[in-house]
């Protein structure tokens, strides 16, 4: 059984009702318009510290026109392939605030996929450090906050590398 209605005396939208079994209607309407955003994002400065591996980037943002600073050079001279830049870019895409800051980094140390991923964590962190209420919910959600503990096993005594062997002679 489906039903239409037609609401909100501003704008036309048809919304579709669905009536189950039990007999409770819901909407087939899973997010909020776009007309209409549920709170505006607050914009201000903010710094924080991401890690990833061996590398460290230190992270301010400020409100402004979406520039990338990274150790003096724009983002895609530091990071030229694609996948580092989305992967740096995440947290903005997370919440939609795409051109809304200005990111200032300076990363030492690891390569360059860890200092990719150390450059999101500390722009996640910033970006939790300006609107905890608002950003949290969803960076947390994407994973974004989340340290990877991950780093490089060390060597063995007895051992070529952390877990390889010498090869084994068995005369």
């Amino acid at each position: 059984m489906t039903v239409a209605e037609t609401t909100d005396t501003n704008t036309e939208v048809e919304e579709t009702y669905e009536v189950n079994e039990q007999g409770v209607a819901y909407s087939s309407e899973s997010a909020p318009s776009a007309d209409a955003p549920a709170r505006p994002a607050t914009i201000a400065p903010g710094a924080a510290t991401g890690r990833r591996k061996e590398a460290v980037a230190r992270v301010r943002i400020v409100p402004g026109t979406g520039q990338w600073t990274v150790n003096g050079r724009t983002l895609d001279s530091y990071f030229p392939n694609k996948l580092h830049q989305q992967v740096v870019n995440e947290p903005f895409a997370a919440l939609q605030l795409e051109g809304r800051f200005d990111v200032i980094a300076r990363i030492h140390g690891g390569g360059i996929t860890g200092q990719a991923g150390a450059l999101r964590l500390g722009v996640s962190r910033a970006l939790n450090a300006i609107d905890v209420e608002a950003n949290r919910p969803t960076l947390k959600k994407a994973g974004l906050l989340t340290r990877d503990a991950r780093v490089i096993e060390r060597k063995k005594a007895g051992l070529k590398k952390a877990r390889k062997a010498p090869q084994f002679s068995k005369r």
